[in-house]
């Protein structure tokens, strides 16, 4: 911590919000506030809150055992938009934890799957739900995802998977089994998240939010040319359907449609490469 700021810190028992925090500023003055979650500071101008924010980042805190929220930052877009990679690049750059959300729920599509049923069985996926434990594990440092014990990693893109995912996404129950280990995580860790309603509804006071996208022909030919490096028979065009059916499915769901929240940085990356997404989140984030 810099000479700059004196604080004073009251927390309650879990380690986080509500919380009091006494701040003295370089000025002289000191300002004390209420904080939910750590997020936000009500009272001050925008410039203020990033410098308490930032200073109270630096130190690490402890409390009953435990310690603050970490900083979070929330990735959302459509399928194919590369979120996936970008904010496994991201986590590389800023030493973040990279928490796949959407291999969560592809984690659980499996297990409908394997039990044979289909996405329009609401029931039976609900039902289905108890019995599933889906972790994310790192194993030599890259991200491994567990059905009750059993590594399904290498299921995870298959086609049959994603369409279930994105259908029983939007079921409550599914959501609520999965959102409960996301936010704790997000609590304990500086994490990265990538989905489609992380900014809005998973993590809605993360400190970082982006809306990633790019058009529906560029996010067919990614895939088509991912697919074909795999030795995949594949047809652009009915990619490009499957895509923008999903776009439409995702954005008009009842429950956490696809959506940019409202304090999201648009970021387009149609004509932009890897290494320029990359940086420019990364900035974001300093």
């Amino acid at each position: 911590m810099n000479g700059d700021i004196e604080h004073t810190m009251e927390y309650d028992r879990r380690g986080c919000g509500p919380l009091h925090v006494t701040v003295g500023l370089q000025t002289g003055s000191t300002v004390k506030f209420h904080v939910s979650h750590c997020r936000k500071i009500p009272t001050l101008s925008p410039s203020r809150q990033s410098v308490i924010l930032k200073a109270l980042k630096i130190i690490n805190y402890k409390i009953d055992g435990g310690a603050v929220m970490g900083y979070n930052v929330a990735i959302d877009g459509p399928a194919g938009a590369g979120k996936s990679t970008i904010a496994k690049l991201v986590a590389k750059e800023k030493g973040y934890v990279y928490v796949d959300t959407g291999a969560m729920y592809r984690g659980l599509a499996i297990h409908f799957l394997e039990n044979g049923i289909e996405a329009e069985e609401t029931g039976k996926i609900v039902e289905a739900c108890k019995d599933a434990d889906v972790t994310i594990r790192y194993e030599d440092g890259q991200q491994q995802v567990y059905l009750n014990g059993k590594n399904i990693t290498a299921k995870l893109r298959e086609e049959v998977v994603g369409n279930m995912a994105s259908k029983s996404s939007a079921i409550p129950e599914v959501r609520a089994k999965l959102l409960e280990l996301q936010r704790e995580l997000a609590r304990r860790e500086d994490v990265i998240m990538d989905g489609r309603d992380i900014g809005t509804c998973v993590l809605p006071d993360a400190d970082v939010k982006v809306f990633l996208t790019a058009s529906v022909e560029t996010r067919a030919k990614r895939r088509y040319d991912e697919l074909v490096e795999k030795g995949v028979s594949c047809d652009l065009e009915e990619i490009a359907r499957d895509i923008a059916e999903r776009d439409e499915r995702d954005s008009t769901r009842e429950i956490a449609p696809l959506k940019q929240a409202e304090d999201a940085v648009l970021v387009d990356s149609s004509h932009m490469t890897i290494e320029e997404v990359v940086a420019a989140i990364v900035k974001l984030c300093d």
